[in-house]
């Protein structure tokens, strides 16, 4: 996958020998020799994936990390340290700062490129789904990177799949004092719990009797249930090229034996935090959408929806062959309502008319507020007499309760004119119907009011 590499570190030598492995593998490679410049790079856009040297003057790669991580423009940005440090407790120190990884060096070129295409596919992810809460947030839908950002990625769940006692023992008291960890040696029924519980980490072993550790990395990678769960792999010292061949796979990240207590429980954190920072851009982008399709004040769908979904109801009715009727709703003297209690009652009663509305359709009924006033629900596989008797049931429940404002004394008496109409061979398309049921609605007002008005047959 081309990517945009950005390699810091204030020795030349060190930033040359990366820029000539990276560039041989087609990445695209920029450089900075300290941390202010690399943060003005990265929040410029200017890369995909960071490579920091740790020991740096001024600002060291750790103090770099933080900031990168603390800031919402850039905390998405995967962040590898590149030193000469190998001890466990300078490990935990850069994954405490929120680096993604920690590579030693000499760099095994195999394992950077590995670890720099995995970081680099999940980055791309997060910028499809930042890209488009960006574009809602410019449009008034609200903020969610802030939120997103602000993860500590403390209680999470984690499922641990490994058949040795000793083993996921000493690893399920390391982490149960910040997460809940369940255990499970089955990496079939594993995979099942997976799909079924709210997991965020599976830890799986590549040491498991008679199974495949790899093939349970890859189910969990490929069903939809199941992908977006972080996956760490456990391995020996000896099983470099399969954790190599597991990343590839889609693993997120990995740890070797013996497992030391502290990387563990930074490593899960990391990756608790990586996944709920990216189910909040998605549950940022899905509020958003609905925003965009919901009216804010009865909390109906609006036009917008109406427009697209009922173009589909009725192409779907035409090339079925099936009946599609609509019914237009419009509140008898709205505006006396208005003009005499406020428009504060006027927006109470429009939300308990909409309330009212919902419980006395189907699921399958599209239900939208067309403007003022007005409701329309376009009723699937309903001739004209079919929807004529449901309007009539809405409009009977309508006025037999008053409408309750302002508190438990006011109650206000509510009629509704509702006209309908079906479709017709002729019709080429919604608004052929819409301006039917206008008509019915308008003689329903002229007649009366309070009552239902169906086209003429």
């Amino acid at each position: 996958m081309p990517a945009r590499v950005l390699v810091v570190d204030d020795l030349s030598a060190n930033v040359k020998l990366l820029e000539t492995k990276l560039t041989a593998e087609y990445f695209d490679v920029v450089t900075a020799s300290n941390g202010p410049d690399a943060i003005g790079i990265c929040e410029r856009g200017g890369c995909d994936i960071v490579l920091s040297d740790v020991m740096m003057p001024g600002m060291d790669g750790f103090e770099l990390c933080r900031r990168l991580k603390s800031s919402p423009s850039t905390t998405h940005l995967p962040v590898v340290m590149v030193t000469a440090l190998d001890q466990p407790s300078d490990r935990v120190r850069g994954l405490d700062a929120g680096a993604d990884d920690f590579l030693t060096r000499p760099v095994d070129d195999v394992a950077l490129f590995a670890r720099v295409r995995s970081l680099v596919r999940l980055k791309a992810v997060m910028d499809e789904l930042r890209a488009r809460l960006v574009v809602n947030r410019s449009l008034g839908f609200g903020d969610a990177l802030a939120s997103a950002t602000a993860e500590t990625g403390q209680n999470g769940r984690v499922l641990l799949v490994d058949d040795r006692p000793s083993s996921y023992q000493r690893l399920q008291a390391a982490l149960s004092h910040y997460h809940v960890v369940e255990v499970e040696p089955d990496p079939n029924r594993a995979l099942l719990r997976a799909a079924e519980e709210n997991v965020d980490v599976v830890l799986v072993s590549l040491d498991l009797h008679d199974f495949d550790g790899l093939r349970l990395c890859s189910q969990l990678r490929s069903l939809d249930r199941t992908r977006d769960i972080a996956v760490v792999l456990l391995a020996d010292m000896d099983e470099k090229a399969r954790v190599l061949r597991g990343l590839d796979i889609g693993a997120h990240d990995f740890l070797v034996r013996p497992i030391d207590r502290n990387e563990l429980v930074a490593r899960v954190r990391t990756q608790v935090r990586r996944k709920r920072y990216a189910e909040r851009l998605r549950d940022g982008v899905q509020a958003s959408l609905e925003l965009a399709v919901t009216d804010g004040l009865t909390g109906l769908h609006n036009r917008r929806y109406l427009d697209l979904h009922f173009s589909n109801l009725f192409a779907e009715a035409r090339r079925r062959g099936t009946d599609v009727s609509v019914l237009l709703l419009d509140i008898d003297r709205f505006k006396a309502v208005n003009d005499t209690y406020g428009h504060d009652v006027g927006d109470e009663v429009l939300r308990e008319f909409a309330k009212r509305i919902g419980t006395l359709t189907r699921g399958v009924d599209l239900v939208a507020r067309y403007g003022g006033e007005e409701i329309v629900v376009v009723v699937p596989e309903a001739s004209l007499e079919e929807a004529r008797l449901v309007a009539e049931r809405i409009r009977v429940r309508i006025g037999t309760a008053p409408f309750p404002f302002g508190g438990r004394d006011g109650h206000l008496d509510v009629t509704v004119s509702i006209g309908v109409a079906s479709l017709q061979p002729e019709d080429a398309g919604p608004a052929d119907m819409l301006k039917r049921a206008d008509l019915a609605l308008y003689r329903a007002k002229h007649t009366g009011r309070n009552r239902v008005v169906a086209e003429a047959a």
